[in-house]
């Protein structure tokens, strides 16, 4: 086995986005692809954590508000916006977000659990978190990101 091959087996690659400044990252294997912001249109009666509905290649998609999923402030302008998409089972989701940033490769080794003094709602959707060199990378679950019926500030 060659260095490279070592490493590759030793680590683990996160596509990295950022939501009110915080660097978070979901694994590239749970990451469909990655879009500009798209024509939404709303769900009647639904939270506001469901954005609503959007077409993409003849597929309906779920877009989730991550803003709002995470219980932060509304972003500036969600037509800056991106879009993640994600699969859950059969079904595609879109997770809204400020930006997007680069693939980042951490050690496996480097995961730490999410810290106790997490905010109860962010602690519910957070796997875990990296040191980088400029700060955390913290590391989100995609499946409670869409569990969108627990109401996660209840919880904790």
């Amino acid at each position: 086995m060659s260095d490279a091959d070592r490493r590759k087996e030793n680590n683990i690659e996160y596509v990295s986005f950022y939501l009110d400044n915080q660097l978070l990252g979901l694994s590239v294997l749970e990451v469909q692809e990655v879009l500009p912001m798209q024509t939404i249109t709303p769900i009647p009666k639904s939270t506001k954590a469901l954005a609503g509905l959007l077409n993409l290649r003849g597929q309906i998609v779920t877009a989730v508000d991550l803003r709002e999923r995470l219980g932060l402030d509304a972003a500036p302008s969600i037509q800056e916006s991106m879009c993640i998409i994600v699969a859950d089972g059969e079904e595609l989701f879109s997770l809204l977000v400020d930006s997007v940033g680069d693939v980042i490769p951490v050690a496996k080794n480097k995961f730490e659990s999410p810290p106790a003094t997490l905010a109860p709602h962010w602690r519910h959707t957070c796997k875990g978190v990296y040191q980088l060199q400029k700060g955390l990378l913290v590391v989100m679950d995609v499946k409670a990101l869409l569990d969108i019926n627990n109401n996660i500030k209840n919880n904790g």
